[in-house]
């Protein structure tokens, strides 16, 4: 390849689609194919750094790429300074339900908050400390001492200054308070309160009793409130200059399987109070991507169109139909890849690995032609084979004839009956490009 991959980025994509997931770090390496979704998420973001707010639901079946799909968004979003955060849906963690379901997914987000110069999570902090640094240093320009007595009033006045400016200003002052106690604890050398603080802005108070002996709240982040904080945390992070703050949750089928139906749609209720507060700018800086499999949103039994409300805002037009796709709608159908993208991954995947060990590429179209043939030779694979399944045998393959010396492709691959059909990939094939 001409790019010289880093180890300990070829290491992990190589493991990953080895054991079937995906990987957090080096997609742009191996991705290809969904330019036009990719250019509809764009324009999103373009939107949201003049303010604006985006949601939507990403389609496809399991093992079709959609959580690569998110991850590749994420990865890029950071690296253009955007805040973000992911979860996986669970029983554990909804949207809303018995004990703190929506509150477990509330915490999981804020424990995967994610910048560029903390990309694996735990970045509530370090925005915290860089934005009030930031702040303390403008005021120290502008005049005022390092050891001045009115710089913490002026900073405090600050922190109210950009918070009040905000939309919900109920939810905001106490989000600013806590931010207000950080900041003293921070300069005080304060760990108990500093901690506090942190523990507040997690949602990890069980009582606002609790809460109000070490800071000046009147309420804390719970199961019902947790989605009004999470449009507090975006539109401050774009009064001190991130471009937005990106929301992606994937595994979100695992309400289609809900059984209990009042629970279930005490779960869609609450997605379309969300997907309404921010279509209809009641938001600022936010975008909200939920993942999930054609079921959990087109299901009329059990999915979201179960709920007349949301089936009613994301059903198709009735002028969509095959080879025509709306891109401005909420629900976004990632396609199955063409053979000659699915292709052009094994060509990348295949000279990732043969530069992580050091060696010189030695499958070629032959070979490459023939482990598409046989991928696609099991009935029904054009409808139902999926690029996680290739890539983890064709790594699982690789890595059989680089540990044995003494085999061959051939005599791998190719058995009695079987012949290769010939594929060859064109050269007009759409690359993920951001």
């Amino acid at each position: 390849m001409k790019d010289v991959i880093p180890k300990r980025i070829s290491a992990a994509i190589l493991n990953s689609l080895s054991a079937g997931v995906v990987p957090r770090i080096g997609l742009e390496y191996i991705a290809v194919g969904r330019r036009r979704e990719i250019e509809t998420i764009l324009r999103d973001l373009e939107n949201m750094e003049q303010g604006a707010a985006s949601f939507r639901f990403i389609s496809g079946s399991y093992g079709s790429g959609k959580t690569f799909f998110l991850q590749a968004l994420r990865n890029y979003a950071m690296e253009n300074d955007f805040l973000v955060a992911d979860a996986d849906l669970s029983p554990e963690k909804r949207f809303t339900g018995s004990g703190r379901a929506g509150l477990e997914t509330y915490r999981e987000l804020v424990s995967r908050l994610s910048t560029k110069l903390r990309p694996e999570g735990g970045a509530l902090e370090a925005i915290l400390q860089g934005w009030i640094n930031s702040v303390k240093m403008e005021l120290i320009t502008g005049g005022s001492s390092p050891g001045d007595e009115e710089l913490l009033p002026r900073l405090e006045n600050r922190i109210f200054e950009t918070i009040s400016k905000m939309e919900d200003p109920a939810h905001g002052f106490d989000f600013a308070a806590v931010i207000s106690a950080y900041y003293r604890a921070y300069t005080e050398g304060d760990d108990e309160k500093k901690h506090a603080a942190l523990k507040w802005l997690r949602g990890e108070y069980a009582t606002r009793t609790e809460a109000k002996t070490l800071l000046p709240v009147g309420e804390i982040i719970g199961n019902e409130n947790w989605y009004e904080y999470l449009k507090v945390l975006a539109a401050f992070g774009s009064r001190i200059g991130y471009r937005g703050f990106l929301l992606f949750v994937d595994e979100c089928a695992s309400l289609y399987k809900i059984t209990n139906r009042q629970s279930r749609e005490n779960n869609y209720e609450k997605i379309l109070a969300m997907f309404n507060d921010v279509l209809q700018g009641r938001t600022e800086g936010l975008g909200v991507y939920m993942a999930g499999t054609p079921r959990f949103i087109e299901d009329e039994r059990r999915g979201l169109f179960s709920y007349p409300a949301l089936r009613s805002r994301l059903a198709d037009s009735r002028f969509v139909r095959e080879g025509y796709a709306d891109f401005g709608s909420p629900v976004l159908r990632l396609t199955r890849l063409s053979r000659e993208e699915i292709y052009i991954l094994l060509e990348r995947l295949r000279d990732i690995h043969a530069g992580h060990y050091g060696y010189d590429p030695e499958l070629g179209r032959r070979e490459l032609s023939a482990f598409m043939d046989l991928a696609f030779s099991v009935p029904g694979a054009d409808e139902f084979i999926t690029p996680r399944e290739i890539s983890r045998d064709f790594i699982g393959l690789l890595n059989i004839l680089h540990e044995n010396g003494e085999t061959d492709f051939d005599t791998l691959v190719y058995r009695d009956g079987f012949t290769v059909k010939g594929f060859s990939a064109g050269e007009d094939y759409a690359e993920f490009e951001v």
